[in-house]
Parts: C-alpha cells; sequence; structure tokens
C-alpha cells in the first residue's frame, strides 16, 4: 500500500475539497520517547517493528501557518530561511504536500516556526510534521479524529503520530499492512513534578539521519534481534511506573531502552554513533551524581544531546550541575 492510498482511505470524497479557508495555523509539541521507536516493518508507511511511548514538551515545538499559494510552486520558510526544494528535506516536503493537493494547480505557502534545533535528535521532524497536518486539516476544514490526524501525521514522520497531544502518549505497533491500527493515543495520566531538562551539546545538523540509521541498523545489527522483546518489557515498567508514581523505576528504564537503542547502533555496519565526547562526560557526570544520591536519568535520541529527567524538588540542583540545561515541566499548567 502506498502513502496515497492511506490518505484517500481516510479523507474519502474530502481528498478533493478546496481550501475552506485562506490560512490556517496550528502548533504541535516536540515528543521525548521513554520507550524508543527504532526500527520499521514497512517504510513506505512509516510502520514500526515495536510499539513505543513518550511524553511532550509543552512549549517547545513547532508552529506551522499555512495559506494557499499563488506563484507556480509551494513556498516553505522554517525559522525565516526558504527551503530549497533539491535538498532531502525539501523533497520529503513536496512529497508529503503532494498528498494532499486537491488539484495540481493548487500550491502551498508554509511558514514554520520551530524552537529547538533541527535534525539534532530533538524530534524537530515529529512535531513539524505534526503541526502542519493539523493546519492541513484547519485548512481544508476536514473535521479529522485524532487517530486520524495521528496516522497521516506519521506518513510524514513516524514519530509525529505522538505529537499530536501533550502529555504521555504510547504508538500502538499495531499489526494491519495498512497501518489503521498503528497510531498514538493519549494516556490520561499527569505527573506534575515531572521534569525534562533538554542538554543541547551540539545544534549542528547530525551526520547521517534517523531514517537512514534505523533501516541501517535493523538490516546489519547482530542485537537488533533482541531490540522488540526489550521494548516490550521496558514499555510494561514504564506504564507500571507512571500508575504508581515510581521514578526510579521510571528513569532507569528510560535510561536502559535509550542505552540499549545505540548499543544495536554501535553493532551495525557501517556503525552509527551519534554521541560526541561532551555527550560520554555528561553521562558519566550523570551518572557519579546518581551515585552521589541526586536521582537523576538520561534518555537519548538519534543525535548527540541528551534530556535529563528528574523531579520538580532536583530543579535547583539539576541546573547547579549543568547551567546549560532548558527545564520542561510537561505537565505544568502556568
Amino acid at each position: 500500500m502506498r502513502k496515497s492510498d492511506v490518505v484517500q482511505t481516510i479523507l474519502a470524497d474530502r481528498k478533493g475539497l478546496l481550501p475552506l479557508h485562506t490560512t490556517a495555523k496550528a502548533y504541535a509539541p516536540s515528543n521525548i520517547a521513554l520507550c524508543k521507536y527504532w526500527g520499521k516493518r514497512d517504510q513506505e508507511l512509516n510502520l514500526p517493528v515495536t510499539s513505543s511511548f513518550s511524553v511532550g514538551l509543552g512549549d517547545k515545538g513547532s508552529t506551522a501557518e499555512l495559506s494557499v499559494g499563488k506563484g507556480p510552486h509551494d513556498f516553505v520558510c522554517v525559522n525565516g530561511q526558504e527551503i530549497e526544494w533539491i535538498s532531502p528535506f525539501g523533497k520529503r516536503l513536496l512529497e508529503f504536500f503532494d498528498l494532499f493537493r486537491p488539484k495540481r494547480d493548487l500550491h502551498f505557502n508554509a511558514n514554520i516556526k520551530t524552537n529547538i534545533p533541527i535534525g539534532a535528535g530533538l524530534a524537530s521532524s515529529a512535531c513539524g510534521y505534526a503541526s502542519m497536518l493539523q493546519a492541513l486539516n484547519l485548512l481544508f476544514g476536514w473535521e479529522l479524529k485524532d487517530n486520524e490526524l495521528s496516522i497521516l501525521a506519521r506518513i510524514g514522520s513516524g514519530s509525529a503520530c505522538r505529537s499530536i497531544w501533550q502529555g504521555f502518549v504510547e504508538w500502538h505497533v499495531g499489526v494491519r499492512p495498512d497501518g489503521m491500527d498503528s497510531f498514538g493515543e493519549p494516556v490520561a495520566d499527569a505527573w506534575p513534578e515531572l521534569c525534562i531538562g533538554l542538554l543541547i551539546l551540539s545544534d549542528q545538523e547530525k551526520p547521517v539521519s534517523s531514517r537512514d540509521a534505523m533501516q541501517r541498523t535493523l538490516t546489519t545489527s547482530a542485537l537488533y534481534s533482541a531490540w522488540p522483546e526489550k521494548v516490550s518489557r521496558d514499555l510494561s515498567a514504564i506504564k507500571q511506573a507512571i500508575n504508581l508514581r515510581d521514578f526510579l523505576l521510571l528513569g532507569k528504564t528510560a535510561e536502559s531502552n535509550a542505552l540499549t537503542m545505540h548499543a544495536t547502533m554501535l553493532s551495525a555496519w557501517p556503525p552509527v554513533c551519534y554521541a560526541l565526547p561532551q555527550t560520554i562526560t555528561a553521562m558519566q557526570k550523570i551518572w557519579q551524581l546518581r551515585h552521589d544520591g541526586l536521582m537523576i536519568f538520561f534518555t537519548q535520541d538519534a543525535g548527540p544531546n541528551l534530556k535529563l529527567i528528574f523531579l520538580e524538588k532536583d530543579i535547583d540542583v539539576v541546573k547547579e550541575h549543568f547551567p546549560q540545561v532548558d527545564v520542561v515541566r510537561p505537565f505544568s499548567t502556568s
């Protein structure tokens, strides 16, 4: 099945509708996976090998403003910089817009603003595609259900299916070949004291894309066969930790899950290593702080940056040891 088939299935008669509004604007948060998504069973539809579990990052994310363009082609600007269509990112965006274009001569103007580094392992694609999909939904007046939004965001970028919501979100792996049972679902539990610290060690674009690294790991890593079972155990443990407010269980499970994912990458060929020397230094510092009694953990996605996991009561001491950390309170109402 192709992406266009999924779009047609969900939109049906709405696929040919012209825009209902002149402009539309939508925000989507970045999300950090506590139990990772790494590996696809279907590359075309971004269907995962396993389920995954994330937490949204509040006001850290992407805002997309869309309108119908008057020029001969689409125009996309990201943080004030026009995207070149010959670039890999530009080609992906053009393919995404083509899926929803009701007629060939209708073009889009997109102004996307994000307040996190792009391509540095902070889920910039996730919040980017989720915000664009929600803006398209408003622009055309499709009135899609949340699970439909999640599915359509997923075909742009896999983890975008989790950025439709704030808070905890589980991405169900699904079993259907068309992917209609593979979508994000918000988890009702909130954890007001939980903090995520963004430790930006490099804002440079990573040398190997998540998409390429994921496929390389799946096809060449000798350790990958153990990954699905590891995810299954960790997903259960994280849900239990949230239900019981067991921070130790949450932190050590999330950290172990991330380290296992990166171990599978290191055993791929050619090996994939996103860590920089400063990444390893920060890890060792966190382990020493924990040995000394501070309850702090980390997770790492496909990039050199770490996300610290700790409780609100320890904000001051965490900032003392990591002055540059950007603290996010995912469940804060202030």
